[in-house]
């Protein structure tokens, strides 16, 4: 049951609005993509002040390719975000473990909504642990447990800010060690895949304060027909600050909802301080 079938996509937080893209980018394919790197670093040798020494670091890639043309958009969006902290004799430990792709295909009909067909993509990029006890607890690894999300339904893109879509949602969930994000306890075999469907519900906002200044953020909802009183959601808020060409500020929140991964909301909070490139 394990396999990546070439999905048809959705539109990222980055996405070029119908009506509102450079005449010059269309018929083309547009690729951004920027890397970020913050590093955090004490050292101390019979520091009578006290403390212990120290080493953070964290990586983010943000990544899209667009290709529209008069009738149609076609867009990727591909966010990868690692990072790791080590306190005094302690092992390294993960602080950030997430990949995250979003993709969309959409005609343009020359409605006040348009058709669309998508795909989202997440998972863990290095084997994920459990700090809280004794001693660490593995219990993520890559692809295990994988998330697939498709849908099909309409979209509602008529703001230059905000766009959002509503649809069929149908939900896939991979593993292979930790089956208890697959398995079905009512049943005597352990599933190692998941089958829902459901729907979903997708808004996306964008703005710019300034040139050096914006915001965005993003919402994923789903809900299985079977259980339409219970939602998996996924808020993602970014506040960024431009200080040159090469360093960045921003403070990323991300709130997480999915029963099979834990009965309580899961929050992080990032503020993120480093160097950013801009490849193309």
């Amino acid at each position: 049951m394990k396999r990546i079938t070439f999905w048809i996509y959705l539109f990222a937080v980055s996405s070029v609005l119908y009506g509102q893209v450079d005449s010059t980018n269309l018929n083309k394919w547009v690729p951004t993509g920027i890397l970020g790197l913050n590093v955090s670093q004490v050292a101390l040798d019979n520091w009578t002040a006290g403390g212990e020494s120290s080493l953070a670091f964290g990586f983010i890639g943000n990544f899209t390719l667009v290709h529209q043309t008069e009738n149609l958009l076609f867009d990727n969006k591909l966010k990868l975000a690692y990072g790791r902290s080590k306190i005094g004799d302690d092992d390294f430990r993960n602080t950030d473990n997430e990949i995250f792709m979003d993709n969309l295909l959409s005609p343009n009909v020359g409605w006040v909504v348009n058709p669309y067909v998508s795909n989202t993509l997440r998972s863990v990029i290095a084997d994920g642990f459990d700090y809280s006890g004794d001693s660490p607890l593995k219990i993520s690894s890559f692809w295990d447990p994988g998330y697939l999300n498709q849908g099909v339904g309409m979209t509602y893109q008529q703001s230059e800010f905000v766009s959002a879509r509503m649809g069929v949602g149908f939900k896939e969930t991979f593993t292979s060690e930790f089956t208890r994000y697959s398995d079905d306890p009512e049943t005597e075999e352990v599933e190692t895949f998941k089958f829902e469907t459901g729907i979903e519900f997708v808004a996306k906002a964008k703005y710019a304060f300034s040139e050096t200044v914006g915001i965005e953020s993003e919402v994923f909802l789903f809900s299985a027909f079977n259980e339409l009183d219970v939602w998996d959601v996924r808020w993602d808020t970014t506040f960024m600050a431009k200080i040159s060409d090469w360093f960045n500020f921003n403070i990323n929140v991300l709130l997480v909802y999915d029963k099979t991964q834990s009965v309580k909301t899961q929050l992080k909070e990032a503020l993120q301080f480093g160097i950013t490139y801009s490849l193309f």
